[in-house]
């Protein structure tokens, strides 16, 4: 069975929304594929695609952080092979690697993505097998609208980088891992992780969304070798291309909406949307079953 036109665009469009709204990206896209029998087998390149599509969306937003990080991250490998060579010579003429508030923004997101990749490859066959079970994003999203309401209600912070420790950004990434599982959301998981280790409500979005990025492209990564094996239609080709663009597009639109949302305490909507999903869905899965 091939993809539709109209399942490539409605995909990109659950994917754009649902990655930066508190909903929950893979378990919408378990759920759509579940309910409108995609085939799990060809959707690894169109799922890949798409969430370039949404990495696009956090660069457009974030750019000029993006890149100082990018330069910053470049500066601490050089000077940590710098600092290497003065261990190994013996000359004790060390460089200090956080310099700047950036550089220590940069070493935050290391290590929040530690213990991110560590649960997700661990992880990574049962959340695979997770995801063609309806029962299981179902149980999920109750347990996502439960973060969001904690969030609402939660104390706002006044943290950002340089107030932030790296035993905050730990347990954010910890928080991340679990967001793997289909219906957990990551962004909602993640900045309800930020807004209780006392960060600023904005900053909380800003983390968020660029912690996503190498989590993104962590699992591009572990993908490749599946991706390579493919057989790809070629009339799909263009079908996952135009997914992957409304992806884009409607996540740059999420993420300047989530600003908003976060900042007003808006999350319970988000929270109520996630109970009644996992509600029917649970529910689907026994009236099948």
């Amino acid at each position: 069975m091939h993809m539709s036109w109209l399942q490539a665009i409605l995909m990109g469009l659950i994917q754009g929304l649902t990655e930066f709204l508190p909903v929950s990206s893979s378990g919408h896209l378990a759920l759509f594929k579940i309910l409108f029998h995609v085939e799990t087998d060809t959707g690894l390149l169109f799922d890949v695609l798409l969430h370039i599509g949404t990495l696009i969306a956090v660069f457009m937003v974030y750019f000029k952080d993006i890149i100082s990080l990018i330069k910053e991250f470049i500066c601490i490998v050089i000077d940590f092979i710098y600092n290497i060579i003065c261990l190994i010579k013996r000359n004790g003429n060390y460089r200090k690697i956080v310099t700047n508030t950036y550089r220590k923004f940069v070493v935050m997101i290391i290590v929040s993505t530690i213990p991110t990749g560590i649960i997700g490859f661990v992880g990574r066959d049962f959340i695979e097998h997770a995801s063609e079970i309806l029962f299981i994003p179902g149980i999920c999203l109750i347990i996502t609208a439960g973060l969001l309401t904690i969030c609402d209600y939660a104390k706002s912070g006044i943290k950002k980088v340089k107030q932030a420790s790296y035993a905050n950004a730990f347990i954010i990434g910890i928080a991340q891992g679990f967001a793997t599982l289909p219906g957990i959301s990551r962004s909602g998981t993640t900045i309800t992780a930020c807004v209780l280790s006392g960060f600023e409500r904005k900053f909380a979005v800003k983390y968020s969304f660029i912690l996503s990025v190498p989590a993104i492209l962590g699992a591009l990564v572990l993908e490749l070798k599946d991706i390579g094996s493919m057989s790809i239609a070629a009339s799909d080709v263009s079908k996952y291309v135009v997914g992957m663009i409304v992806a884009a597009v409607v996540g740059y639109i999420c993420i300047k909406a989530m600003l908003v949302v976060v900042r007003n305490r808006k999350f319970k909507y988000f929270a109520l949307y996630c109970l009644a999903i996992g509600i029917v869905s649970i529910i689907g899965y026994a009236v099948v079953h």
